[in-house]
């Protein structure tokens, strides 16, 4: 469990259940499809796409089918050993849950056969791939870190139609180089419809990184991308370990994702508008009234460093009327 806990230094975050749950229920996986998480972890996103499946399954030949359509991949020993025991738990009889880095297989070896219709997944941020990983894609997309590489993989193994739930960090939004290129092969090749932008602490105790929930389909390109960024709720400014997103908070987004305004919370932009900034997917709240605005910790020490400067400059001042 204190391997567990210290996860974080690897870059790898282990998702609140209200997270997961919402990311399967917008997604909405059906009988018959065939769902995927690469970074697959203790099996949260996975345990959570099962129990939807299994609500739509009314026969013997339907729930057969559904342990069929559960697929994971998890690199570390300790996590694999957890989430193959969590879908045995869950009435799995022979988990698909494989023992391997999802990234350590060249792009060009996959296939028809190797395309999913759903994927879920929180991949590992922050961490940093070995340098031969890096030569199993193309040369434009070659990157240390680990997200990148994922969103990659993750674009190459989505069929025409399928969907996708990832967990992103915001250096991956507002990102340069790799990651502009990246961005760009997904707004091109996937209708990116929605991103959902959590405020900080989702992830405490792991991290204090803000994280994004992106939202695409492949095979048409984007036109506009709605954002939705999700409140704390009435009276609470932050999130702990002992009080956790819940979610019933997400009723906010459901309700408004099928009938899509701009409110306080959500707003749209253009990819025209994306383009033009080399693809910042950064996009602030326009809606939100000055004494709202939530400073990130960059900016707070960058306002610390202004306020100091200042402090200094008017000793200095000081010091010269006083004549010391």
């Amino acid at each position: 469990m204190r391997d567990l806990q210290s996860a974080g230094n690897a870059g790898e975050y282990y998702t609140p259940r209200a997270v997961t749950q919402f990311m399967v229920d917008m997604t909405n996986p059906q009988l018959g499809e065939k769902v995927l998480d690469p970074a697959c972890g203790t099996g949260g996103f996975l345990t959570c796409a099962l129990e939807h499946l299994m609500k739509q399954a009314k026969t013997v030949e339907d729930r057969q089918l559904v342990q069929s359509s559960i697929l994971g991949i998890e690199k570390k020993p300790l996590p694999h050993i957890l989430s193959v025991t969590n879908l045995i738990l869950h009435d799995i009889d022979i988990p698909k849950i494989r023992r391997d880095n999802s990234l350590s297989r060249p792009l060009r070896d996959y296939g028809i056969k190797d395309k999913v219709d759903v994927i879920l997944t929180n991949p590992p941020f922050g961490g940093i791939e070995e340098d031969g990983i890096q030569a199993n894609f193309p040369a434009s997309f070659r990157t240390k870190e680990t997200a990148d590489l994922f969103m990659v993989l993750i674009l190459t193994l989505l069929k025409d139609g399928g969907r996708a739930a990832v967990v992103l960090p915001d250096g991956f939004l507002f990102g340069e180089g790799v990651k502009t290129r990246i961005k760009e092969k997904l707004l091109s090749e996937c209708n990116l419809h929605t991103i959902v932008r959590l405020p900080n602490g989702v992830f405490a105790p792991y991290t204090g990184i803000r994280t994004n929930l992106l939202f695409f389909t492949k095979g048409e390109p984007t036109k506009e991308i709605w954002y939705f960024e999700h409140p704390y709720p009435e009276g609470q400014k932050s999130y702990s370990k002992t009080k956790p997103i819940r979610i019933e908070e997400f009723d906010l987004e459901k309700q408004w994702w099928e009938n899509r305004v701009e409110t306080e919370y959500a707003w749209k932009v253009t990819v025209e508008e994306i383009r033009t900034s080399n693809y910042n997917l950064d996009v602030k709240n326009p809606n939100k009234s000055a004494e709202d605005v939530e400073l990130d910790v960059s900016e707070i020490l960058k306002r610390i460093q202004q306020g100091n400067r200042k402090i200094e400059q008017l000793t200095g001042e000081l010091i010269k009327i006083l004549g010391y």
